[in-house]
C-alpha cells in the first residue's frame, strides 16, 4: 500500500516538471472540483397540493444558488401565490388533467429585504398526452398602472411617463404604474403613491375608478400583459381631473421619480386623442380599451368638478 501511494506521489512530481505539467495540474484540480461539487448535497424542499393526493411535489435550487436565496424562494409570496393560483376553480391543477411533478427555482432578485423577482421553472405534465407544458416562470407579482386624464381649456391630455426600460433597450412613455411592494393589498393606495412619485400630481383616492373592476369577475379582475412568461397581473385604474393651461406647461418635462434609485423619469403631457398612437406601452392601451369600452356601456361614474 506503501508503495503504490508513494509511486502515486513520485508519477505526480514527474508530471509537474514536465511541458504538460500546467494542462495536467489544471486538469487535476477540475477534476477534484468536479468531484466536489457532485458530491455536495442538492437543496431540495417538499410541498404537498392537496391535487396530488399526498404525493409531495419536489422543489429543488439549480446550482449555483445559494441556501439563503431558496429559501427566500420557497418563502416569498410570490412563489406561495404561484401555488395558490394553480389550485383555485380555474387553476392548472383543479380537474386532475394536469399535474405539478417538480419546481426548479434558478434565480432570485431581493429588493432590500424582500425578494423583488423570482425565476422559476414547474414541471406541469398534461396526462393525456405525457407531455410537459411550457413552464418557465418569471414571478414579479401584481402592479398598478393609472390612466390620468386632465380637462384644460376644453380639450382632454393624458399623462404620460418616459422611462428608461433596459430590457428593452429604449426609453418608453408609458401609463404611470408600481409594483405593490408589501403584502396588504392596497392596490389604490399604491397606485396613488406611484403617480405622486412619477409625476408629482397627487391624486384623491375618492376619484380613482377601478377600470379593471368592470371585467368579468372570471377573469380576476385583472389583466396579464404577458402570461405565457410572466405572472405579473395589474390593476388598471382611471383618473380624471380639471387644471389650468399653466399646470399642463408645468408638467410638460418634468423630471421626476425617485433618482437615487435609479428612476430617471421625465413626464410627457399629451393630447388624449393621439394617446393610442402615442405609445406602444401596453398598460396604456389596455386602459384606453377599457375607458372607452365603459364609457360606451355607461359604467363610469359622474366626474367629480
Amino acid at each position: 500500500m506503501t508503495t503504490a501511494l508513494n509511486s502515486a506521489v513520485f508519477h505526480l512530481r514527474l508530471l509537474s516538471s514536465s511541458p504538460i505539467s500546467i494542462y495536467s495540474k489544471c486538469n487535476f484540480r477540475a477534476f477534484c472540483s468536479k468531484m466536489s461539487s457532485e458530491s455536495s448535497p442538492k437543496l431540495t424542499h417538499s410541498i404537498s397540493l392537496p391535487t396530488r393526493s399526498g404525493e409531495p411535489v419536489q422543489v429543488i435550487a439549480a446550482p449555483g444558488l445559494s441556501e439563503s436565496d431558496f429559501r427566500n424562494a420557497i418563502d416569498s409570496s410570490l412563489f406561495h401565490q404561484w401555488l395558490k393560483n394553480i389550485q383555485t376553480d380555474s387553476g392548472l391543477l383543479v380537474n386532475g388533467q394536469m399535474s405539478l411533478k417538480q419546481v426548479l427555482i434558478q434565480g432570485v432578485d431581493m429588493f432590500g429585504k424582500r425578494v423583488g423577482f423570482l425565476k422559476f421553472k414547474a414541471d406541469i405534465v398534461d396526462k393525456e398526452t405525457g407531455s410537459k407544458v411550457p413552464g418557465i416562470v418569471f414571478a414579479r407579482g401584481p402592479a398598478v398602472a393609472v390612466l390620468i386624464l386632465l380637462d384644460s381649456e376644453g380639450k382632454t391630455y393624458a399623462v404620460l411617463t418616459e422611462q428608461v426600460r433596459v430590457p428593452v433597450g429604449k426609453l418608453i412613455l408609458e401609463l404611470p404604474a408600481g409594483m405593490l411592494d408589501d403584502d396588504n393589498g392596497d392596490v389604490v393606495g399604491t397606485a396613488v403613491r406611484e403617480v405622486e412619485e412619477e409625476t408629482g400630481i397627487q391624486l384623491n383616492l375618492e376619484d380613482m375608478v377601478d377600470l379593471t373592476a368592470f371585467l368579468d369577475p372570471s377573469t380576476g379582475c385583472a389583466v396579464f400583459p404577458s402570461p405565457g412568461g410572466c405572472d405579473e397581473e395589474i390593476s388598471l385604474f382611471l383618473y380624471r381631473g380639471n387644471v389650468s393651461k399653466e399646470t399642463i406647461t408645468q408638467l410638460q418635462g418634468k423630471e421626476t421619480g425617485l433618482r437615487e434609485h435609479g428612476e430617471l423619469i421625465k413626464v410627457h403631457v399629451i393630447p388624449y386623442e393621439k394617446l393610442w398612437r402615442s405609445t406602444a406601452d401596453a398598460k396604456a392601451l389596455m386602459a384606453i380599451a377599457l375607458y372607452e369600452m365603459s364609457k360606451k356601456e355607461g359604467l363610469l361614474p359622474p366626474q367629480r368638478s
